[in-house]
C-alpha cells in the first residue's frame, strides 16, 4: 500500500532495462541498512470508533499536530495523505490506519529508537484528543462498514476493483495492520537466495507474530485473520510466485513476472487514472486503454512494481511481509529476525539449507494453515514451532556475528516459542478470562 516514487520518464524499451533497475538496489554488504514499517488502528479511547479523516480528532488533526515535529505534509490534491521527514515517512492505509514507514538505518538499536520516538510524538499529538493507536493484525471489532476511507485517489480504484478479484480484498485494505522489514541484497545471486529463504519462511514469522483472533466482536478461529485474508484477496498478485523457484529466475525472470500482473493505475499530471485490471504489456507498446498510443515510462513501472503483494515483494530491496503488527517489542522482533537470518553469509547458508528441500507446493500449503494453526502448522513431519526453533537459533547466530548486541530483540519470539503461546493466544485467554467476553478490550490492551 506504499506511496509511488518519484516519477522517472525515461521510455521503456526492454525488460533488461526493467532487470537493470532492480539491479541498481544492489548495495556492498557494508552499505546494507535496515527499514521497518508498521501500521496500527486509531481508536477513540470513549467508544473506540475509528477515528474519520475529518473533524476533531480526525486523521487530518493528527497529521497536522505532527508537522509540529519536522514532519513535511504528503498530498493527495489538497488532502495531506502523509508526511515526509529524511527518509522516513508517515502514511495512511485505506482506513485510516497510521504507518510509520522507517528510515533507513544501520541496526536494530536505531530502529528501536525510531520507535520510540515516533510513539511519543503521537502520544503528544494524540493523548489530548483521547485517541489512541493499537498494532493488531486484525480489526477486533468494526465491520467493513464502520470503517472510514482516506481521501487517496489510488485507493478509489483499488475499492472499486478488489471484490472483483477476491472476497476479502477490502478487508484487507480497512481491516488488516502488518510490520515489515526492508533489506538489502549484494548482486543478482544473493537477492535469489534471499527472496527464496524469506518466501519459504514466511509461514514461520506468520505463526509467531499471529495477533489477530477476533473479527467484528468474537473469535474468528484463525490466530491471524490478517494471514487468512491475504489468501483471498488477488490470487494475481498475492502470495509465493512458483517463478522464484524456477530454475534461471532473477531480475529479468521476475520483471517478466510483474509484466503479466494486472495493472491498477496510471499517474499522470498529479492525477490517478483507473487501470485496473489491463495488461502492462500492453502500455509498454502503447495500447493501453486508458493513455491510448502513450508508451509506459520507468516511473510507470515503479508504481506497478507497489501493486505486487507478493508475501516477500522485490524492489530494489526485499519487503517481508508476512506477519501481524504487534506490540513494540513485537515490531522490532521482526527485523530482528530477519536481519538475523539473511545479514550474515554463516546464517544465510544455514536458513538456506533449512528449507532447501521445501518445495513451492508445500511452503503454499503451508501458508494456508499457518493463519489457524499457527504454531501447531506442519511441514514434513514438523510443527512450525519445532521449525520456528531452528529459525531463532540462525537469526540468533547471525545477529552475534555482528557484534553489536542485536540479539536482545528476539526475546519475545524466545518466550513464544517456549511457551508456545502466540499473541493471539494470549488475546483469546483474555477474552475468555479477564474481559468477560469483550474483544474491544483488545484495542486498549494492545495500544502503544
Amino acid at each position: 500500500m506504499s506511496n509511488p516514487g518519484e516519477a522517472d520518464l525515461t521510455p521503456i524499451t526492454s525488460t533488461r532495462q526493467l532487470a537493470e533497475w532492480f539491479a541498481a538496489g544492489s548495495k556492498p554488504r557494508a552499505d546494507w541498512g535496515v527499514g521497518t514499517e508498521h501500521e496500527k488502528f486509531g481508536f477513540h479511547r470513549a467508544g473506540l470508533a475509528t477515528p474519520e479523516y475529518e473533524g476533531p480528532g480526525g486523521i487530518r488533526a493528527i497529521l497536522a499536530g505532527l508537522q509540529a515535529e519536522g514532519w513535511e505534509p504528503i498530498l493527495d490534491g489538497a488532502n495531506p495523505i502523509g508526511l515526509k521527514r529524511g527518509s522516513a515517512s508517515v502514511s495512511l492505509e485505506p482506513a485510516g490506519q497510521l504507518e510509520l514507514s522507517g528510515g533507513i538505518l544501520p541496526d536494530l538499536h536505531g530502529t528501536w529508537l525510531e520507535l520510540q520516538q515516533h510513539l511519543r510524538e503521537v502520544h503528544a499529538v494524540c493523548g489530548p484528543m483521547d485517541v489512541g493507536f493499537a498494532p493488531l493484525g486484525f480489526h477486533p471489532l468494526h465491520t467493513r462498514e464502520q470503517m472510514p476511507w482516506m481521501p487517496k485517489g489510488r485507493y478509489a480504484i483499488m475499492r472499486r476493483y478488489m471484490p472483483t478479484v477476491g472476497r476479502l480484498g477490502l478487508d484487507m485494505m480497512q481491516r488488516t495492520c502488518t510490520v515489515q522489514a526492508n533489506l538489502d541484497y549484494g548482486d543478482e545471486a544473493d537477492m535469489v537466495e534471499k527472496l527464496r529463504i524469506s518466501l519459504a519462511l514466511q509461514p514461520v514469522a506468520t505463526a509467531l507474530f499471529a495477533n489477530s483472533p477476533f473479527t467484528e466482536g468474537r473469535p474468528n478461529g484463525f490466530r491471524s485473520m490478517r494471514g487468512q485474508v491475504w489468501t483471498d484477496t488477488d490470487a494475481a498478485r498475492t502470495g509465493i510466485p512458483g517463478v522464484v523457484f524456477e530454475d534461471g529466475f532473477g531480475f529479468e525472470r521476475f520483471a517478466e513476472w510483474l509484466l503479466d500482473m494486472p495493472m491498477y493505475f496510471v499517474m499522470r499530471e498529479g492525477r490517478w487514472l483507473d487501470a485496473a485490471g489491463r495488461n502492462f504489456r500492453h502500455f509498454l507498446d502503447g495500447r493501453l486503454d486508458t493513455l491510448p498510443g502513450e508508451r509506459a515510462t520507468m516511473g510507470d513501472f515503479a508504481d506497478h512494481v507497489t501493486t505486487a503483494f507478493t508475501d516477500v515483494r522485490l524492489k530494489r530491496f526485499l519487503e517481508m511481509r508476512g506477519s501481524d503488527a504487534g506490540s513494540a517489542a513485537m515490531i522490532v522482533a521482526q527485523p530482528a529476525l530477519w536481519v538475523g537470518l539473511l545479514y550474515d553469509a554463516a546464517a544465510q547458508k544455514a536458513a538456506a539449507a533449512l528449507v532447501r528441500d521445501w518445495d513451492v507446493e508445500e511452503i503454499r500449503a503451508l501458508r494456508l494453515a499457518a493463519p489457524r494453526e499457527a504454531l501447531g502448522a506442519t511441514i514434513r513431519g514438523r510443527t512450525l514451532r519445532e521449525v520456528a526453533r531452528d529459525v531463532l537459533a540462525i537469526a540468533r547466530d547471525g545477529l552475534r556475528a555482528r557484534a553489536l548486541g542485536e540479539d536482545v530483540y528476539l526475546a519475545p519470539l524466545d518466550e513464544i516459542v517456549a511457551s508456545g503461546l502466540t499473541q493471539a493466544d494470549r488475546l483469546l485467554a483474555l477474552y475468555h478470562g479477564a474481559w468477560g467476553g469483550d474483544a474491544g478490550r483488545a484495542l486498549l490492551h494492545a495500544e502503544v
